[in-house]
């Protein structure tokens, strides 16, 4: 265990620190707008972005705290990501099916994850066959994969009725997993697949002391609730619905705006730890 005090920060990536073009929310005048600083290419394209000031703020958080990129992306949709500030050591990929150390799948974990599903949940193939069966080709543009661990779907907003999403969550409960709508994608994930067991596991092997945690979607809940202190912008699944707890700040920035304010209390909480509210 390490000697000196280690302040584990685990945030969610994905309209939490980092934003799309749609959803940086950049509601100013254009004269007014920030410069964005592009972390992300996709296919020869810039695909996400951070303001210059989050930025610098990331720079200080890698170097202040133990910083742990925490996605339910893919491990080759977070090797996109090129973060400023040092290497992370740690990172959690696929909702917590993998996690990484210094940028390696690593395979204990894995298989200990694997465990689990296989005596938690209903199969993967089961889920993904219902998902293809009842989704119509109308609103339905890809479903893929992740990982062999979890499925989702790239819907067309507009044209999803009302009600698909809920009769498909109530049909996953029983069956172990999960589902949850974030833009046009429609997560299927295992109950037992989370961010917040990884989460803990680097805190046994880092040694943290304290753990904080930042997130936006319905599969981030559980990731903050595992932290000592933890943050949502004012958009995402969790701000629709309402959600909170005792020990989860929940701002009103949303937006690439939002990110830029959760760094800055992710660095001020480092700096100065405060009792949670």
């Amino acid at each position: 265990m390490s000697a000196t005090p280690v302040t584990l920060v685990a945030s969610d990536l994905d309209r939490t620190l980092i934003y799309s073009a749609a959803a940086l929310g950049l509601t100013m005048p254009d004269a007014q707008a920030p410069r964005l600083l592009c972390v992300e290419v996709y296919e020869g394209k810039p695909l996400s972005y951070v303001t210059e000031d989050a930025a610098a703020l990331l720079v200080e958080l890698g170097r202040s705290a133990l910083f742990v990129p925490t996605t339910t992306r893919t491990r080759e949709q977070y090797g996109r990501i090129h973060l400023p500030g040092p290497a992370p050591q740690f990172a959690i990929c696929a909702n917590g099916g993998h996690l990484l150390v210094d940028g390696v799948s690593d395979p204990d974990w894995r298989a200990a994850v694997d465990e689990r599903l296989a005596a938690e949940c209903a199969p993967l193939d089961e889920v993904r066959a219902h998902l293809v069966r009842t989704a119509d080709p109308a609103w339905l543009l890809k479903e893929r994969v992740a990982e062999d661990l979890f499925a989702y779907l790239v819907v067309e907003r507009s044209l999803l009725p009302e009600g698909w999403v809920k009769e498909l969550a109530v049909w996953a409960e029983s069956r172990g997993w999960t589902v949850s709508l974030q833009g046009r994608k429609i997560y299927a994930v295992p109950k037992p697949l989370t961010k917040s067991a990884a989460m803990r596991e680097v805190a046994r092997r880092s040694g943290a002391d304290r753990t904080l945690a930042a997130g936006d979607s319905l599969l981030d809940a559980d990731l903050l609730l595992a932290a000592d202190h933890a943050w949502r912008p004012g958009h995402g699944e969790l701000a629709d619905v309402g959600w909170t707890a005792r020990h989860v700040t929940a701002l009103e920035d949303r937006g690439v705006a939002a990110g830029e304010t959760i760094l800055r209390e992710l660095i001020g909480q480092v700096r100065n730890p405060r009792p949670s509210p």
